[in-house]
């Protein structure tokens, strides 16, 4: 293991207890909706183009059994669709359906009303601060994107 500078090192302990806790809020935001908070993520991931199983079990933190499982849920729901991967006609790749559009972008706009109310109980001053902070989140959650870094999924 790399020895990391403490200050660095508490840090990353103060950023995942903050993501951890922001990940319980965005469950809680769900309980009263159709879709899971699962469920919904793996719609969200799907909005482009579609994924491979593989990266869809890569992006969850799951084994690829584990998220093939939500997404026959999701099928027999109408919400997604498999087909053959065009460039590897042995993988599979997992798209939206058009009601699997609709229902994610229905979702989506709940979930951001419940967020909008959480926020604009924060002073002016801290929204400035959380969007100020935005890029930064971007460049993190880009690092598994990146060829050569750890847990790197190019698929």
């Amino acid at each position: 293991m790399t020895d990391y500078d403490p200050t660095d090192l508490e840090l990353a302990s103060a950023f995942r207890t903050a993501l951890r806790q922001t990940v319980f809020l965005t469950r809680r935001l769900d309980l009263d909706a159709e879709l899971s908070a699962a469920q919904l993520s793996v719609l969200n991931m799907l909005s482009d183009d579609g994924l491979r199983v593989s990266k869809i079990a890569a992006n969850l933190g799951v084994r690829v059994p584990s998220a093939t499982e939500q997404i026959s849920r999701l099928e027999s729901a109408g919400l997604l669709e498999r087909r053959a991967d065009p460039s590897d006609s042995r993988a599979v790749v997992v798209s939206l359906t058009e009601s699997g559009r609709i229902a994610t972008e229905q979702a989506n706009r709940r979930r951001n009303a419940l967020m909008a109310g959480i926020l604009a109980r924060l002073e002016p001053g801290e929204r400035a601060q959380l969007t100020a902070v935005m890029p930064v989140f971007d460049k993190i959650n880009s690092y598994f994107e990146s060829p050569g870094t750890p847990g790197h999924s190019g698929n």
